[in-house]
């Protein structure tokens, strides 16, 4: 088999590390993956039996890589990772959206991917530049929640609407003056959430795109970290979408 290389945007591959984002993608991602690693130190457990018999069961080869694993990390506790194939899905054209203009954070990003399988936002779109999808520090932090997304990362914003142009855009901004309450309740599919950089935000001509929606907090801050703010527009609009 070839050797692997150092994680980088332009290999076709990346990395799954750790025992339960392995877990994850021979469950829900089985076909994309193509072998797992194990540390020569990994404790028999039961996630790593569960990983041997899913590898035995789809036919993936597992092999020691004790320097690969430390390189993926920079960690002693990485025990695990699978090797898998990058396959970008097309979203689903009437579904709802989470669409990250430009997030930067690997770590937001990886949180933003968990919390949103977690509140049924399946399809997720990411405008460049951002932080890689399959950086293996993105994979990581969504534990996994990337195998169960439609994921696609697209060179612009119009580049998304080219292919999406039905979807209402309700972009979360500053200048927004309604609440995700009162967006939420007049939502028809299909509808998008947009959401911003960390630091700058969405640019001023996304009010004129669709609805801009404002989370209302105190004066003592001035503004919420991305992910909670994400958060909190996919909780309240999975509550109260079309109620």
């Amino acid at each position: 088999m070839a050797s692997l290389e150092a994680y980088r945007r332009q290999l076709p591959y990346s990395y799954a590390p750790g025992l339960f984002p392995t877990l994850e993608a021979l469950t829900k991602a089985p076909e994309q993956v193509t072998r797992v690693l194990i540390s020569s130190r990994a404790q028999e457990s039961e996630a790593l039996s569960r990983i041997r018999q899913l590898c035995a069961q789809h036919g993936i080869r597992t092999e020691a890589a004790d320097r690969v694993l430390q390189r993926l990390s920079q960690k002693d506790n990485c025990f695990a990772a699978a090797v898998f194939h990058k396959t970008p899905g097309a979203l689903k054209a009437q579904a709802r959206h989470l669409v990250l203009h430009n997030p930067m954070d690997k770590g937001n990003v990886g949180t933003l991917l968990r919390t949103a399988l977690g509140f049924g936002f399946v399809d997720v779109a990411v405008i460049l530049p951002a932080a890689d999808l399959y950086d293996p520090h993105v994979v990581r932090a969504s534990m996994g929640a990337i195998f169960s997304l439609r994921v696609r990362e697209y060179d612009g914003f119009d580049a998304y609407r080219t292919d999406y142009p039905a979807h209402h855009l309700y972009p979360f901004m500053l200048e927004g003056a309604v609440s995700p309450e009162t967006a939420a309740r007049g939502a028809a599919l299909p509808w998008a959430l947009v959401m911003g950089n960390e630091g700058s935000g969405l640019p001023h001509a996304f009010a004129q795109l669709g609805t801009p929606v404002r989370i209302q907090h105190s004066g003592k801050i001035d503004s919420l970290n991305l992910a909670i703010a994400a958060s909190i527009g996919m909780y309240v609009f999975d509550q109260y979408a079309g109620k």
